[in-house]
């Protein structure tokens, strides 16, 4: 493990991401040594795709987004894991409205967040949108019971900070929502910060259609032997209440299973396959046996539900509900399977609920089943059902994987069925956490890292060109001197030219320029966004902006401790402390200060390719604490201070170094 201190200068972002994959075992009593550096975001990479295809932004400036849906009448929800519900009039809308803010309800630490959304079938007609998320509360309790913190005791991966989960059907006033929320369902409790709530979709029936995960630890076989805060029976807990329904006595959960319910009451439906039976609260389960069902998708023709299950130390899987009201409820195995084999520590573990499923044999088998490639968490999936893809792609199942930053096609076989002997790696550089189909039939994803909704299209002739503006300086005092750049623009079809034009004003109109690099000199005052459009030969063009901030420098942070060669240990408390300092003001009081910890694991075989867990944001002071948590290796962890002047105007520092 490595530990890793960064400086940042720019405004303070108050929203979180907590995101976590695999962990077979426990690193313990590592002694690392500590590393400071300064970061900058920069444009995400445009990764290969086949010919013809282009990935393009559609939203920015998104704090983690996590799930995105399309309604009837052209508006388009995003889901932020914070808690906040923005929407946008269409797809050329660049400001939106705050239609939800549930942060106060929201537990936003490491999985855990508002992570599922849905929005009804007859929107606007029927006004509703749905939410899943972490409850910071137990059941029935009054939030917030933690606070997006896990004090210690008792510690994020030791006893747990325990949460439930809730389904909501929020009433839609316009772009806002209209009080109160309706809780459905609150139930799913979890004791450790992964596997919780996951998603949510409306199904061809007009059922609505919900999954969860275990909400067990991710460092040890769990069968509720560490504190059993849920007064499980023996040997029952933990990951094994996935197998509620394989157990006599106590009540059943739903930690590891799909539901489906009536969107207007959260109630069963009535053709569901358990409806009436005699177990009771177990009505609303067509499905069980998952660990993380992070993500699903339900095929718009056929009704089958795709459910992507991330898995534990080996296998990722796929799994298939071929008919959801047939008189199967799937036991897709875990914890006693991943993969398509047992798995050997609760096979080990000799847990009379394993070992009775493993002399049943009737547990299901995934459909598609992939081995880790170093860290891999299954973070999307949809269908393509028409549009202007090729038609080999018509009926191809789209899946994305976080950990390993890609999103891979599996083209349907000739009987239509998705054919897992045939899939193609689509985009190899993107954190996407949903994938949806949406206008035109093309395919978005979600990308948590960056902030962004992006697009896929496909050109069958001439492809549009791609701007890209930079600038030598953005901020200064005034007059202020700015040698801008644009040939990093480029067309992706052999041959095109482009030509340029700049808005260099600020005032919407692209006549200041028709250079590739043109200079400009700001006299006044002010924040200025800056603009350049590119054109093709057939005329097709696209944009890209910089802002411009004059006569107000950024503020600078400097983290004073930890050092870069201080090292430490699982379990030691941790002490950072830090200042910041505008040009104009001087030093900037503690409401100034954000501080984020971030844990950052990566691939065994490849040490610097890794992906992004936050652990903890503190605000308002310059200085603190925090507890050096354990995850499987390699990884390490970063300190990442921003501090902000109360300009209006956000800003990093284009020139960054390492230290």
């Amino acid at each position: 493990m490595r530990y890793r201190f960064l400086d940042q200068n720019r405004r303070r972002k108050k929203i979180t991401s907590k995101f976590q994959q695999t962990h077979p075992y426990k690193q313990l009593l590592l002694s690392v040594p500590i590393f400071l550096s300064l970061m900058l975001l920069a444009p995400q990479p445009i990764a290969a795709l086949p010919s013809g295809f282009q990935d393009t932004v559609v939203f920015s400036g998104l704090n983690q987004p996590v799930a995105v849906r399309f309604a009837p009448d052209g508006r388009i929800f995003v889901a932020e894991k914070s808690g906040v519900i923005k929407v946008f009039d269409d797809l050329g809308d660049a400001t939106p409205v705050t239609f939800a803010d549930l942060s106060l309800k929201v537990y936003n630490a490491w999985d855990r967040g508002l992570l599922g959304l849905a929005i009804h079938p007859d929107f606007p007609q029927v006004p509703y949108i749905y939410v899943l998320y972490a409850f910071d509360a137990d059941i029935d309790g009054s939030p917030p019971k933690w606070g997006d913190t896990c004090p210690n005791p008792p510690g994020h991966t030791d006893q747990g900070c325990t949460v439930s989960g809730r389904l909501s059907r929020l009433e839609a006033e316009g772009n806002q929502m209209k009080d109160p929320e309706v809780v459905l369902i609150e139930a799913w409790e979890q004791q450790y910060p992964s596997h919780s709530i996951g998603d949510l979709h409306f199904g061809p029936d007009g059922a609505l259609y919900v999954t969860a995960g275990d909400g067990a630890s991710f460092n040890f076989v769990d069968y509720g032997q560490v504190g059993n805060p849920f007064n499980d029976p023996i040997n029952e807990g933990g990951a094994l209440r996935s197998q509620d329904l394989e157990t006599a006595g106590d009540p059943v959960s739903f930690d590891g299973t799909v539901l489906r319910v009536d969107p207007l009451t959260g109630a069963a439906l009535a053709d569901n396959p358990l409806f009436g039976g005699a177990v009771p609260d177990d009505d609303r389960i067509i499905a069980y046996g998952l660990r993380n069902p992070f993500r699903f998708t339900i095929h718009a023709q056929t009704g089958e539900i795709w459910i992507g299950d991330v898995g534990w130390g080996i296998w990722e899987e796929i799994n298939r509900i071929p008919d959801p009201v047939d008189a199967i409820v799937e036991n897709f195995g875990w914890p006693c399977y991943e993969g398509s084999g047992r798995h050997s520590g609760y096979d080990g573990a000799n847990l009379p609920i394993c070992e009775n499923l493993y002399n049943a044999g009737t547990a299901t088998a995934p459909y598609y089943a992939y081995i880790h490639q170093g860290s891999s968490a299954i973070s999307g999936l949809t269908f393509y059902t028409g549009g202007d893809y090729p038609p080999p792609y018509d009926g191809a199942l789209f899946f994305a994987d976080y950990s390993t930053r890609w999103i891979k096609v599996m083209f349907p076989s000739v009987g239509g069925e998705p054919d897992p002997g045939n899939i193609l790696t689509f985009i190899d550089n993107a954190f996407a956490v949903d994938l949806q189909t949406g206008p035109g039939g093309d395919v978005f994803y979600v990308d948590i890292a960056s902030g962004q909704l992006r697009r896929i299209e496909f050109f069958s002739a001439n492809q549009p060109p791609v701007a890209i503006a930079s600038a030598d300086v953005q901020n200064g005092p005034s007059p202020l001197i700015v040698n801008f750049d644009g040939s990093g623009s480029y067309d992706p079809d052999p041959g095109d030219t482009l030509t340029y034009l700049w808005d260099l004003d600020g005032d919407g109109v692209y006549d200041d320029s028709t250079e590739v690099s043109p200079q400009y000199v700001y006299n006044a005052s002010g924040t200025y966004s800056a603009g350049l459009r590119v054109t093709d030969d057939n005329g097709e063009s696209s944009s890209d902006s910089l802002t411009i901030t004059v006569d107000n420098s950024p503020p600078v942070a400097t983290i004073l401790s930890p050092s870069g060669t201080d090292t430490w240990r699982v379990g030691d408390v941790i002490s950072f402390s830090g200042r910041g300092d505008d040009p104009e003001t001087g030093p900037l009081p503690p409401d100034a200060f954000s501080w984020r910890i971030t844990l950052q694991h990566c691939a065994p075989q490849n040490p610097q390719d890794c992906h992004e867990h936050q652990v903890e944001e503190i605000n308002g002071v310059t200085s603190g604490q925090f507890i050096a948590i354990d995850h499987e290796y390699p990884s390490f962890l970063e300190i990442n201070l921003t501090v902000a002047d109360g300009s209006v105007a956000a800003w990093w520092d284009p020139q960054w170094t390492q230290r």
